[in-house]
């Protein structure tokens, strides 16, 4: 009887502890679910003869290390900043540590003492990071075994709303953590385009989309990631002339979202004062000129030229910017002020359903002959519950998990899903659920 142990229940969660209380009876499979809220855990368990619930703080030593020893994997699905500590007890107890999160500097640097201990420590097995990994990795193994070589490699993902759900002017709710939404893309981001790099500034991020049209979902727009860069070296190619990442939004989507970016209401390093006395209106109004006479709207017109567009300023106003209800909100910077206006007019409906859509586009030459591959997927989520980004974070992990147990992954150090004895079986199974790629080859010239 193999032991599991998956700490945190949160919202990722649930399709991962569907499947291995799924298959557990099979695999002889024990799972234990720690959470700090044990009923929250004891839900998500459901009375499986195969699983139980228990309190886990993490910051408990002794009790840490002792669940941790008493197990023969640890699944963590803990916030991030706390994967360190899990990862410090699984290599000193030698325990193999798989989780959906980046694998950060931090983490990486233990790649010889996980080895030491003969255990991997599996991450980025979510979706993105994750599935688009596996998938991009797929393609570009394929091509090299073509004696293809890479000239331009492009790669969008995009959490959004089912067609049937998209029933506001922003075609836009959030569907995971808000706060990364207002903040994304703060910083420069960073990509190569035909052996030249380019930069885009946080301020001009949104003033530079792609437009595409994604299989029968219609068309879209792509903003930057903030650093592209570094996925040559994750994918093998360093030498690579062209590689952009970014992230898929409905179009005008950007152009509205500037508005904020150009005002600076997406700053978070500050805080605005007498926030909880001050009303959206006069929120907005403290970042235009002092002119007590202009209304709000004409000096947002005149400061942001990108609200003078009626279908941007369409947007501004559906969302209330000029609303003289106050904020409610202490000491807060302004991201957290626009958040909190957002959590209310973004927020899903009870019986919407989320989609999440990838797409990679891979240009490069054989024998001769220029071709290009475009690799699609768009995956729609059941419910509230049972969201396609859950579903898609939790299912490859679960997955991975169980080609660990089965002795199907061999591998040692830090390691993340770019290997094919990780990716094709984690792929082929993830199309029985209906997460799959659809792909058209093209010739070009």
């Amino acid at each position: 009887m193999k032991k599991i142990l998956i700490l945190g229940a949160g919202l990722s969660t649930i399709s991962l502890i569907d499947y291995l209380l799924k298959n557990a009876e099979e695999n002889q499979w024990q799972i234990t679910l720690g959470d700090i809220d044990v009923e929250l855990a004891r839900k998500k368990v459901n009375g499986s003869p195969f699983g139980k619930a228990i309190v886990f703080d993490i910051n408990d030593e002794q009790f840490a290390r002792n669940t941790i020893n008493e197990h023969d994997v640890v699944i963590s699905m803990l916030p991030a900043f706390m994967h360190m500590k899990v990862v410090e007890k699984c290599i000193e107890y030698k325990k193999p540590m798989l989780t959906a999160s980046y694998a950060t500097p931090e983490i990486k640097e233990l790649y010889e003492k996980a080895q030491e201990a003969g255990i991997p420590i599996l991450m980025e097995l979510g979706v993105d990071p994750g599935i688009d990994h596996m998938s991009a990795m797929n393609v570009i193994n394929r091509i090299r075994k073509e004696g293809g070589e890479l000239q331009s490699f492009y790669s969008f993902t995009g959490g959004l709303v089912a067609p049937e759900s998209d029933n506001n002017p922003w075609n836009y709710k959030f569907t995971w953590n808000p706060r990364n939404v207002v903040l994304a893309g703060n910083g420069v981001s960073k990509f190569i385009n035909k052996g030249r790099y380019k930069y885009i500034p946080y301020h001009r991020l949104f003033d530079r989309v792609l437009t595409r049209k994604i299989l029968n979902y219609g068309n879209f727009e792509v903003y930057a990631n903030r650093d592209s860069l570094a996925y040559r070296s994750i994918y093998n190619l360093q030498d690579i002339p062209s590689m952009y990442r970014g992230t898929i939004r409905r179009p005008g989507f950007s152009k509205a979202w500037n508005v904020f970016v150009r005002l600076g209401a997406t700053e978070d390093n500050y805080v605005i004062e007498d926030s909880e006395n001050m009303t959206y209106r006069q929120f907005i109004n403290s970042f235009l000129r002092y002119d007590p006479d202009m209304p709000v709207e004409i000096k947002l017109k005149d400061y942001c030229v990108n609200s003078c567009d009626p279908d941007v300023y369409r947007k501004l106003e559906w969302l209330g910017i000029f609303d003289n209800r106050k904020i409610g909100l202490k000491k807060a910077s302004p991201a957290q002020i626009l958040q909190k206006l957002l959590l209310e007019k973004w927020a899903m409906d009870p019986h919407d359903r989320d989609m999440l859509i990838m797409q990679h586009e891979f240009k490069y030459e054989v024998d001769g002959v220029e071709k290009m591959v475009v690799s699609a997927m768009a995956f729609e989520g059941e419910n509230q519950e049972k969201t396609a980004m859950a579903i898609t974070v939790g299912l490859p992990l679960a997955i991975t998990t169980k080609l660990l147990l089965q002795g199907k992954i061999n591998k040692t150090g830090v390691i993340l899903p770019i290997h094919e004895e990780i990716y094709e079986p984690v792929l082929e199974e993830l199309k029985t659920f209906g997460i799959s790629f659809e792909e058209k080859e093209y010739m070009m010239g």
